[in-house]
């Protein structure tokens, strides 16, 4: 029996590694990290000393540059045969930690994440702090922190760091190489075009521990490899680690008996050290490795030769504190919660939990997408099957973006980034002004932005095929004009404050000092009127453009009784309106060209007042365009009101035209609400009074956890795919409130009071549930069950569902 057992044993480590063979990242092996690519914020814009914070791995992030470094961690438990297979680096969706993210993050200089792993047994903890100075962006520190989750245990953890250096320049281990491994600390150094010389030192802490091997291995040297990755291949970091471990692996399990294999796994899992250089080859990816037992501590520094004083990790316990604290004072100032009520640490946390991962899922893509150009975007459908028919790569192009979910979306979607930058602007106004400029940037010469930015091989490898192709007539909700008209609010509002405290005028105050503050970052578009102008300068003719290629593009058939100001979303499938952002939200069955959308129109009226308010903000020369949005904007909303309310359904409803009359497609939920939600109705339309009915109606759209976003009595209801059928988004529902707080609760009409009422209400619906549930799960999810409230689908999901902050703060 013992010979049977042993001879079991080893059929099942040799299984183990030999399937270790065939692994690659698309199959879900588990995964988190901490990205630091420190050449990505120098390129994106030396004046605002954006820096070198890229806090997780985000896909694409490399900017085409001359040269750009990528630094990050992986780990895995050494306990047992699965701990390699099961190795931690990219989040995914099947990591099934307890809880993960961001619970403080600045968006520039300091962050602090924490990682609940139940399969390592560990809580990994991670905390960046940067500096500035010298001509490179300033420099930076890593602290990584590990502890067992269950108490009276003693788990062993590998934790690999890797940096890759891509394009010019060079990087080399220069500590004393030797074959069993490296003394602590070790020491990298490198050099680049954009980051002149530099030194990395990876420093581990002195209590540190290590397991005893009995296979002549000192676990307690750091062991490594470095070799010359391909280029445009350093973002398959992993699955070189996994593969050169492999290989070592079966190499000496070969050599040993069954019971040396399993009395030194952790012995078993370890890099070579060696540096794979053949001829003519340099190596620009180095991999560090360590294993301890039980709690660890590691310092990971970036100094600039260009730095008069160097970061060092002793500096480190000081730096952060500060930062926490500066960090923590900042959070009340701007969000004031606890004069909300919010005066719980539990309640605190949770509001800094959704703007640090919010701002800790701001990702650089760079690289090619794929577009099918062979239909003519102002051609009209004769087809509904959204299947590409000649697509092809684009030139590369970039893109700074937030991104909805760290393991299911990392990556830019223009429909989402609107609500995006509603919080990250409140928080930072020049790093949302940063992004908006980015996403403009996208817009091409016809005044087209794919909906979905999905930008090289890498951000590809996380999107289903049929996904991929993006058409040049399909549109998305412009919401990121939300983001610009918060900017002119914030704006107008300084200037007011400003204006009020003193005489001299506002364009005699321009901060020059105020460039080469730090603290000043945030705000210096505020500050600086002139710079504002220059910004609203710059984005106007794209947003312009892409309003113009919204009404060619999008515009229905005119119906006999109305304008010409009527719209259709492209892009329709059976059952699908992807464009639409509502996905499979009940349309008119079959799809048809003779469609007009509810949605849409409301969505054209809302963005023709915003650039009227825009070209208005830019003075005279813009007058022409402001009586020009005017008139389409009256036309607008004429056919809102002419066209598309149902008096039988007392609601707002789609369109389909049939000959000289129209009939109703009417499925009362989120569309319904749209003329309200974007405050195009007048508040004593008594049209507003049957959306306010419909709200609250518990068989219709209410619930104990927010607005469904499809009426429980409709026969589409909680049906199909069930995507936007029933289930509760927080987009509209911040939507819904921030109008009702706005436009209706505050302003004299006669339904005034319902509006206050409806909004106290489902204000304080939201908040608890998405509260009870974080406090439950360790996230916030992409939506909510309109049954139980319980969180659905991605997570963590702090894209949109962070408005659930401005909730909390009644900022909107």
């Amino acid at each position: 029996m013992p010979w049977m057992s042993l001879k079991a044993t080893s059929a099942l480590l040799l299984t183990a590694i030999t399937l270790l063979g065939s692994l690659d990242s698309a199959q879900g092996l588990t995964a988190q990290d901490v990205q630091l690519n420190v050449a990505a914020g120098k390129a994106l814009n030396d004046s605002l000393l954006w820096g070198t914070y890229r806090p997780n791995l985000y896909f694409g992030t490399r900017p085409r540059i001359p040269s750009s470094l990528s630094t990050g961690i992986m780990w895995f438990s050494g306990d047992d045969l699965q701990g390699f297979q099961n190795i931690r680096h990219t989040c995914e969706q099947g990591d099934n930690l307890h809880g993960y993210g961001y619970f403080k993050h600045d968006g520039r200089s300091f962050a602090f994440q924490k990682m609940k792993d139940p399969y390592t047994d560990i809580e990994l903890t991670t905390e960046f702090i940067k500096v500035p100075g010298g001509r490179y962006g300033g420099e930076w520190g890593v602290r990584i922190k590990g502890k067992p989750l269950s108490e009276g245990t003693n788990p062993v953890t590998n934790l690999v760091f890797y940096v890759g250096l891509e394009g010019d320049g060079g990087i080399d281990i220069v500590s004393k190489l030797k074959n069993d491994g490296l003394k602590s600390p070790v020491k990298l150094e490198g050099d680049s075009p954009e980051l002149g010389d530099f030194a990395i030192q990876f420093a581990e802490g002195a209590a540190n521990t290590a397991p005893r091997s009995g296979l002549q291995k000192d676990l307690t040297k750091t062991f490594y490899w470095g070799f010359q990755a391909p280029e445009d291949e350093i973002w398959k970091t992993k699955d070189f680690f996994l593969q050169k471990v492999y290989d070592s692996a079966r190499e000496r399990s070969s050599m040993m008996t069954p019971e040396e294999a399993m009395s030194n796994l952790p012995s078993l899992f370890v890099l070579p050290n060696e540096i794979s250089e053949s001829e003519n080859e340099v190596a620009n990816l180095y991999f560090l490795q360590k294993v301890f037992q039980g709690a660890f501590e590691v310092d990971i520094v970036f100094n600039s030769d260009s730095s008069a004083e160097h970061l060092k990790p002793q500096d480190m316990n000081a730096k952060l504190e500060t930062a926490t604290t500066k960090f923590d004072q900042k959070f009340e100032r701007t969000f004031h919660l606890s004069e909300k009520g919010f005066k719980s640490p539990e309640e605190i946390e949770f509001g800094q939990f959704l703007l640090s991962n919010l701002l800790g899922g701001i990702g650089y893509f760079y690289g090619p997408a794929i577009v099918d150009r062979s239909h003519d975007p102002f051609e009209d459908e004769e087809y509904f099957a959204n299947r590409p028919l000649n697509a092809q790569l684009t030139e590369p192009h970039a893109l700074y973006t937030a991104t909805p979910s760290r393991p299911f979306f990392p990556r830019g979607f223009y429909w989402d980034e609107g609500f995006h930058q509603q919080v990250i602007g409140k928080w930072d106004n020049d790093l949302s002004l940063e992004i908006i400029k980015s996403w403009v940037s996208l817009i091409d010469d016809n005044g087209w932005v794919a909906r979905e930015q999905i930008l090289g091989a890498e951000a590809r490898s996380k999107v289903p095929q049929e996904f991929q192709t993006q058409f040049p007539h399909y549109a998305n909700p412009p919401t990121l004009l939300l983001a610009v008209q918060k900017f002119i609010d914030r704006l107008e509002q300084h200037t007011s404050v400003h204006m009020q405290m003193s005489d001299e005028p506002v364009q005699n105050r321009m901060k020059v000092s105020a460039l080469d503050d730090p603290e000043s970052l945030p705000n210096l578009h505020l500050e600086n009127p002139a710079l504002a102008t220059q910004w609203l300068n710059t984005v106007y003719p794209k947003l312009r453009l892409n309003w113009e290629w919204f009404r060619k593009t999008q515009k229905g058939h005119k119906p006999s009784n109305g304008n010409g100001e009527v719209y259709r979303w492209r892009g329709r499938s059976e059952n699908h309106t992807l464009t639409s952002g509502f996905d499979d939200y009940p349309r008119a069955e079959p799809p048809s060209t003779s469609e007009l959308h509810i949605d849409l129109i409301s969505w054209m009226g809302f963005s023709t007042r915003l650039m009227k308010s825009i070209a208005g903000h830019l003075g005279e020369e813009y007058a022409a365009d402001v009586q020009e949005y005017d008139s389409v904007l009256q036309d607008i909303l004429g056919n809102i009101d002419a066209l598309h309310w149902s008096e039988n359904d007392q609601a707002y409803c789609d369109l389909l035209l049939q000959g000289d009359g129209v009939d109703y497609v009417c499925h009362k939920g989120y569309l319904s609400l749209f003329p309200m939600i974007l405050g195009l109705l007048p508040t004593d339309s008594p049209k507003l009074d049957a959306i306010l009915d419909m709200m609250r109606d518990e068989n219709e759209l209410w619930t104990p956890y927010g607005l469904r976003s499809l009426s429980a009595a409709d026969a589409k209801f909680n049906t199909g795919e069930n995507y936007w059928r029933g289930p509760i988004w927080m987009n509209v529902n911040y939507l819904a409130l921030q109008s009702l707080y706005n436009n209706y609760m505050h302003v004299p009409g006669p339904y005034q009071e319902k509006a206050q009422q409806i909004y106290k209400d489902l204000r304080n619906n939201i908040i608890q549930n998405v509260f009870a549930e974080y406090k439950r799960t360790g996230f916030v999810w992409e939506q909510y069950s309109a049954f139980d409230g319980q969180g659905k689908r991605s997570h963590p999901f702090t894209g949109w569902t962070s408005t659930v902050l401005l909730m909390m703060a009644e900022e909107y």
